[in-house]
């Protein structure tokens, strides 16, 4: 790596951790601004992991247009951090220049990928487009029928990041049911920070984005991937703790205010794993919609183990009871006004880890 690059490295690194502690402040003096929002600029996905139920195989990009208006509205939220996930984002057309509208507004830009489609040349594009953050899960060391997401065939992939990434990189690992080799969790965070990268690691969840209990050995190897490496927002993770032994976590659930997730048709939803609720398009989503969510308790929430979600309520949960109890069909759009704890919510078939 040249001196050069060395040097816009570290100056990259002090404007993001600036930034992201000055947007955090933000969001902790006041309940009103979005802290996270995760975008879908398409669904379909160059993969077929079995256990995810978040992509297809055949969906069109989203139009640049419509994206941006998404952002608007986003911004208008006063939307912290925007996280651009599928699907796999790198498939959309345009996506450098999501990422620029992004940043114009002066919004955090991350986003989730599985990594198969980056190349020198990519990254580099990505740094000039303004990516700030950006996580790839490995699955596994080898691939195998479950996930094509192994360490074999992404460490060339890894290795290019180190070489010219100028953005943060974090490498997640899982753990839980339908994991063949839990130690391949410890040899990916062990390959992830001796290139520098964080490392996080996912609990996997059924369908319903609700909580495995991990073996004893899982456990342990937990305990050593939580110890390993550098600190970030990323891992904002106790919550972690209550899920590995398999005990329900006391927490407050913000999705559908401080956390919300735009899907590709631009609905707004609690989360990944509970696409149906609100249901609301984004351009119709009020202030006072965005209140009442805070307030709401979430019935899947003691259960649930979607990392984004919980890492956003860790600002909140010292404050702000969720006392309300709304009652089913009332308020505009479908679901809106219903009670999670009181009826069943959308089901979602597969399973998948924590983002």
């Amino acid at each position: 790596m040249s001196f050069q690059k060395q040097i816009r490295r570290r100056q990259a690194a002090l404007r993001r951790t600036l930034r992201t502690w000055r947007k955090l402040a933000e969001a902790l003096m006041s309940t009103e601004p979005v802290v996270l929002a995760h975008i879908i600029p398409i669904r379909r996905c160059n993969l077929s992991c079995t256990y995810c139920n978040e992509y297809d195989k055949h969906s069109a990009p989203v139009p640049l247009a419509e994206l941006k208006r998404r952002l608007d509205c986003l911004a208008s939220f006063g939307t912290k951090i925007v996280t651009i996930s599928g699907g796999e984002p790198l498939l959309h057309p345009e996506l450098d220049e999501v990422i620029g509208h992004i940043r114009r507004h002066g919004m955090i830009a991350g986003m989730i990928t599985n990594g198969y489609l980056l190349t020198a040349d990519r990254i580099e594009r990505l740094n000039r487009a303004g990516l700030e953050y950006l996580q790839i899960s490995i699955d596994n060391v080898m691939p195998d029928e479950v996930s094509k997401k192994s360490l074999k065939v992404l460490d060339q992939k890894l290795v290019l990041l180190a070489r010219h990434a100028e953005f943060h990189v974090n490498i997640n690992s899982v753990l839980g049911s339908g994991v063949k080799n839990p130690e391949d969790a410890l040899t990916v965070a062990h390959r992830a920070v001796a290139l520098g990268f964080t490392s996080t690691v996912g609990i996997l969840h059924d369908g319903n984005g609700q909580l495995q209990p991990l073996s004893g050995r899982e456990r342990e190897i937990f305990g050593e991937i939580m110890r390993l490496g550098k600190r970030s927002f990323a891992r904002i993770n106790g919550f972690q703790h209550d899920i590995a032994m398999g005990r329900e976590h006391r927490w407050r659930c913000r999705a559908g205010s401080r956390y919300l997730y735009i899907c590709e048709d631009g609905l707004v939803h609690y989360c990944s794993q509970q696409r149906g609720y609100p249901g609301i398009p984004i351009e119709q989503y009020t202030n006072e919609m965005r209140r009442r969510e805070y307030f709401t308790r979430k019935g899947c929430a003691p259960r649930c183990t979607i990392s984004c979600v919980q890492q956003v309520a860790t600002i909140d949960n010292w404050r702000a009871p969720q006392v309300l109890v709304s009652t089913p069909g009332s308020g505009p759009g479908p679901g809106a006004g219903s009670d999670p704890g009181g009826q069943e919510l959308v089901q979602l078939s597969g399973a998948n880890h924590s983002s």
